[in-house]
């Protein structure tokens, strides 16, 4: 399963959404701590309200690591890693999972690979040696490189290919980032996927595979002292990759003026725009900058109390669809997207003008007191929920982790949303929310649309 990068709810992989750090104006749980001789982070979350655990191992590797020409090479290990190794046959790690009452499954971002289990307490163990003989153990026979190469080539087909919005969308982060790794797709492209054979997937998994870029978060019936035996008997003993080397990823020229493309298809019914900022993120940005965005971005478009639903939809009757979200989570950087569908009647040059007109305002004007209040308690609220979720909670920890956060950032989250000032959104928001820094893409029907 391909993992876009931790956003605000309203986007599509909402599990690693925004809102699951904020629980309330205090701290989130904190978890112990440990790291292994050989390098590996441990992090434990007690939860002992039902005897399961959720068990995640994160790797510090993603597309953003793919090598030039090899893109896809990251998600690619995410079907390997199920094949099989010398002593688990192909396919047999999934069903010794399902027959011991757990499921599992993996995900890739830019970022890192994750792979996960959810058990019984008492399977805990059974699941550890079976992560365990994969990071270093796994088999990769050129009869299951040519099969699994198959099957991505089929996801990418259905997923992207054959989707007029997410060919858009990839079109429009190339442009956006033309040099930086979060301008290729995860998936990657169709024929760096064709190429990509046996020494290259061989010197990936050497390099990347192992303890110490790995980060193991193991949330709810157990803690550390339980854990600790477990962890240094079984990930232990896994020797580490020498010379490791730096996550050192290129970055883009300064922007020289807004972009646009059009993608026209038949498939689609009706025409819709989508405008693309670059962003800081919680890596890259300074003080409160991440968390001020991300409250921002909730008051201009996160909801239907937002400016821009409020004005669009119910107000002028523009749209009949209309928002904002930030991704502030990329340990390189974070977008914020702008999104509106038209009413029927309504060109998209028209809505266009009105979504600049609201953006222009915001930008001017800044938020008003209660726009900041509510924002700050529909983050919470909606994290209130996620937080009582123990696979939620592995997924903040782990992702924020393998990004390149802290501990410390992460459980100090919501006390820092809760002191986010109207004047850190309104910086915030008017360096992000640059025209001359934006990609803005329509899609199209077959009959066009105003460009």
């Amino acid at each position: 399963m391909l993992m876009m990068k931790r956003a605000a709810a309203v986007l599509v992989a909402a599990f690693f959404v925004l809102a699951v750090r904020g629980a309330e104006a205090r701290e989130m749980p904190r978890p112990e701590t440990f790291t292994l001789r050989n390098g590996m982070q441990v992090v434990v979350i007690t939860d002992r309200r039902a005897p399961v655990v959720t068990h995640m191992v994160w790797y510090r590797v993603g597309a953003g690591d793919d090598p030039p020409g090899n893109s896809g090479i990251a998600h690619f290990f995410e079907h390997l890693m199920f094949k099989g190794t010398r002593t688990i046959a192909p396919g047999e790690f999934s069903r010794t999972v399902a027959r011991n009452g757990g499921v599992d499954n993996a995900f890739t971002s830019w970022d890192y690979t994750a792979y996960y289990e959810r058990i019984a307490r008492d399977r805990l163990e059974l699941v550890m040696r079976m992560e365990a003989d994969r990071m270093r153990g796994l088999r990769m026979l050129p009869e299951d490189i040519t099969s699994e190469r198959e099957v991505i080539v089929e996801e990418r087909r259905q997923r992207t290919d054959n989707s007029p919005g997410a060919v858009l969308g990839e079109r429009m982060r190339a442009m956006l980032w033309p040099h930086s790794p979060y301008g290729t797709p995860v998936i990657g492209w169709l024929h760096e996927i064709h190429g990509l054979d046996q020494p290259a997937l061989g010197a990936f998994y050497r390099t990347y595979y192992a303890p110490n870029n790995a980060i193991l978060v193991v949330a709810g019936d157990v803690n550390a002292a339980e854990l600790r035996p477990l962890a240094e008997r079984i990930y232990g003993r896994i020797q580490p990759t020498r010379n490791l080397p730096a996550r050192s990823w290129v970055t883009d020229p300064p922007p020289r003026g807004p972009m646009r493309v059009s993608h026209t298809d038949e498939k689609v019914r009706q025409p819709s725009i989508t405008r693309l900022y670059p962003a800081i993120s919680y890596t890259t940005g300074e003080g409160r900058q991440a968390h001020a965005l991300d409250v921002s971005i909730e008051i201009l478009g996160g909801s239907e109390t937002s400016r821009l639903y409020r004005e669009l939809v119910e107000t002028r009757h523009l749209a009949v669809s209309a928002g904002a979200s930030s991704d502030t989570s990329g340990r390189a950087g974070g977008s914020v997207s702008v999104f509106a569908t038209p009413a029927d009647g309504v060109s998209l040059e028209t809505l266009e003008a009105a979504m600049d007109e609201i953006i222009a305002t915001y930008l001017r004007d800044g938020p008003t007191d209660a726009e900041l209040a509510r924002a700050k308690s529909s983050l919470a609220a909606a994290a209130i929920y996620a937080r009582d979720s123990q696979e939620s909670l592995a997924n903040i920890y782990g992702s924020s982790l393998a990004e390149g956060e802290t501990l410390e950032q992460i459980v100090t989250w919501p006390d820092e949303i809760e002191r986010v000032s109207r004047d850190e959104v309104l910086a915030i928001t008017r360096t992000t929310l640059d025209i001359n820094s934006s990609v803005t893409g329509l899609l199209l029907p077959p009959t066009g649309g105003a460009q």
